[in-house]
Parts: C-alpha cells; structure tokens; sequence
C-alpha cells in the first residue's frame, strides 16, 4: 500500500496517559486523526501507523497464526482496522474484551469514469453514500479521498486538496430556494471541478488522482473515492468547549478506542485480551467483508484464541465469556427541537458518553450490559448519561446488534453525543471524548 504525498505528516504525539486524560491533548490529537483520515481506508491506515508507534506489530490475514503471534498486533482489511493486546497467560475465567466502532462516514463516493460534462462546465459524476444531511453538501470546497488499484493489484491511498464544489442556486434566480430546499440526488449533488474546455475526457478525474498518486493512468483498474470536506476542525465556544469537524460520526470513537488501547499498551498490559476493531460501511448496512456484518471480527477473534492455545470447545467457551462495547456517535438534545428528544431523557453535549438503549433493540444495551458499563465509567471517574428515542422518532441503528447476532456476546452501545449528527460539519463536546476513551481504558484493564 502506498500513499499521495498529499497526505500530512503525523505530528510528534505526547504521552498516552496525557491524551487519555487532558481535553486540550485529547482535542488536539482529535483534530490530527480527523485531518488524517478523510477515508476510511486513510482512518484505517493512519490508525495502524499510530499503533505501530505504541509498540504494536502488523499481522497478515494471509498468513497462519500460531502460537509465535505477537502478543501485541493489528491487521488491516480495506478500510477496517483490528488491534489486540494479549496476556501472557490465560485465565480460566477470561473473556475477550472487545471494544467495536466504524471508520466510514457518510459522502458522495465516484461512479465509473466520473467526469461529465454540462453547461460548460466539467462535474463529477457520484452517488451518495450513506445518509448524510444533503444540504451540508452544499458551498464547501471539497476533497477526493480513497484507494485506487491498479492492474498489478496493488492498492494506493490518495487524496487531493480543495478540488470541487456543489454550488447552490442563488436566490435571485431561484425565489422560492428558501421555502423548501428539494435536493435531487442525481441532478444537484454532482460536485463541479472545472470548465469543459481545460478536459472534457471521461477520464480526466482518474487521471487526475493517478497524477496525485504517482501512478501511470494505464495501469488503473479501479477506484473507490469519496468526497470529504477540506476546512479542517476547529473549536469555538465562549470557552472553546466545543470542536467542530467532519466525521465525528464515527471517528470519535476509533479515536477514543485508539487512545485508550495505546494507554493500555503503555502499561503493564490488561488481564483479559483486549480487541479493538473499527469496521468499515457501517453508514450502508454494514454487509461486507470488512463490514459488522462480515467474517471479520469472528475471524480475528478464533484466531486470536488459537494463537493462544486453546482449541475446539474451549474456544466456544472464551467467546461465550466475551464482551463487546459498541462505541458510535449519539444524538445531544437539539436546543431547537427538544420535542424529538424523548422528554424525560435529554443528554447533552460535554455532560458525559452516552449509554445507548432502545426497545426495539436497534441498539443491543441490555441490563447486563448496561452493568458492565456502570461499572466501567465508575471505575474510571467518568459521568455517563442514558439516551432513549422519543417513541414517534425511530432512531438509527449500529454495530452493535449486529455483532451480538453474529457472535452471541453481550454488547453494550455507547458513544460520544453529537449536534448536527450526519452533516458534514457535526459538533461535539471537548470533555466527551477524553470521558469515553477513560471509560474504554477501564474496561480493558478489567472494570
């Protein structure tokens, strides 16, 4: 795999514990990883680098594990990201302890030979991925970002600085824009990149990103590149309380699953194997290989349970014994709409990570798992909140039900609260974070 040099060098990074429990680090490092990560297959990528910096070793799919496995690695898969910490030894009683999030957000991702031309003008053809809030797409200048594979089936990572732009209609030729803004997918969410006569090729955008790349355009093969919006995150409030960025939904919480298990990794190492996985295209159902739905992390984990030894029935017991913490963004109260909070239950920004419970088991919080959580942000001295629908608004749903389907484990959902959720400028809290990668921390450490 190799990388643009558009991509940015990763600064010096302070000590663990220090991210782990200062805002101002925290944010910081926040800041950095969003910057670096404006795909899932650069998240993905920049995550392993981080880790291999924490003393964490790269592991191969490809390849047999054994008992020679390094105690502490990570392995790759697209745009997903495993990571384990293993104890030397086993006790009877352990479980895996395994703390799942996603690394996609959503955006528009690029059709097959994406330039089309209108008016003029060139624009590129894309459809949109996942859900997000269609009008935040609108007057931001937007990046390419993603893999691109080429004949010899070598995979590069690209991605571009401020290149296109979905540009509204002016009001002045459009009245009625402010009585209801309408936006067709196929028609008005194709992002502009250039005038007609400077490249009017089918071609010209992948010739472009091969440029970027440092490839020969002939040996492409195929693409998946997705939009991302260049203005970087910023904080703001009357004490700069706040951060806003794109992607919190759901890099904040492979960051705090990131920083907790490179906290771990600085310490003495935890009693039970710790799992950190962050999956990709959770925003479009999550059914791929490198998906919730996928092989992956059942994959990882009975291999993971060979490598320590153990076999047939007793590798049923250690997953029987396993739990795994959904981290995935939440919903703050909306000061502007309280009435599509339910109305007893209305958790805020900077109050605490949430703890996620639905009846209709969108997410898969039980009372068990809601213990173990309990016990997790005690143990770390961290204030947690409940988050409940109101019963006219369905929520959305995560990993987490999907891999206590997949797996038989309890699974407890939580996350960081959000405003704007799904726009691509979202808002968070700067105490959250750091709260959520604390209580992660404790988890593993055996809470």
């Amino acid at each position: 795999m190799t990388h643009s040099a558009m991509t940015p060098a990763a600064p010096s990074a302070p000590a663990p514990r220090a991210v782990l429990h200062d805002p101002d680090a925290y944010t910081a490092s926040l800041i950095e990883f969003v910057i670096a990560s404006p795909s899932s297959y650069h998240a993905a990528a920049h995550g392993a680098e981080r880790l291999s910096a924490a003393g964490l070793t790269q592991v191969h799919e490809t390849q047999a594990w054994d008992e020679s496995l390094p105690r502490r690695g990570w392995v790759v898969r697209d745009g997903a990201l495993a990571a384990w910490i293993l104890p030397e030894t086993l006790g009877p009683a352990a479980g895996m302890r395994i703390v799942g999030a996603h690394t996609d957000s959503p955006a528009l991702k690029l059709k097959p030979a994406a330039a089309i031309t209108r008016a003029g003008w060139q624009l590129i053809n894309a459809e949109v991925y996942g859900g997000p809030l269609l009008n935040s797409f609108l007057d931001r200048e937007l990046g390419l970002a993603g893999r691109l594979t080429t004949r010899d089936g070598a995979t590069h990572l690209v991605r571009t600085g401020p290149i296109a732009r979905v540009a509204q209609v002016a009001p002045h030729l459009d009245r009625s824009v402010n009585d209801g803004l309408r936006l067709d997918r196929q028609s008005a969410l194709l992002p502009l990149w250039s005038l007609e006569a400077q490249d009017s090729a089918p071609d010209a955008v992948e010739h472009y990103l091969c440029q970027v790349a440092g490839i020969d355009p002939a040996d492409l093969a195929g693409h998946d590149i997705l939009t991302f919006p260049t203005e970087a995150p910023a904080r703001f409030g009357r004490d700069g309380e706040f951060l806003a960025s794109a992607r919190l939904d759901n890099l904040s919480s492979v960051h705090a699953a990131l920083v907790a298990l490179e906290a771990i990794a600085a310490g003495p190492g935890p009693q039970d194997p710790a799992v950190m996985v962050a999956f990709d295209h959770e925003e479009v159902g999550s059914a791929t290989r490198s998906g919730a739905a996928g092989p992956f992390l059942e994959s990882i984990l009975r291999r993971l349970a060979g490598a320590m030894g153990l076999r047939g029935d007793g590798v049923e017991a250690l997953i029987a014994r396993s739990w795994c913490i959904s981290a995935d963004a939440g919903h703050s109260v909306h000061p502007g709409q309280p009435h599509l909070h339910d109305p007893a239950v209305q958790p805020l920004i900077n109050a605490g990570p949430l703890l996620k419970i639905n009846a209709q088991q969108r997410y898969a919080t039980d009372a068990v798992g809601a213990a173990l959580w309990e016990r997790a942000c005690r143990a770390a001295g961290v204030p947690h909140q409940d988050f409940v629908s109101n019963n006219t608004v369905p929520c959305g749903s995560t990993i987490g039900p999907i891999t206590a389907t997949r797996l038989g484990i309890t699974t407890v959902d939580v996350g960081q609260p959000l405003l704007a959720m799904h726009s691509l400028r979202e808002m968070a809290g700067v105490s959250d974070g750091p709260w959520l990668a604390q209580a992660l921390a404790a988890y593993w450490q055996g809470a």
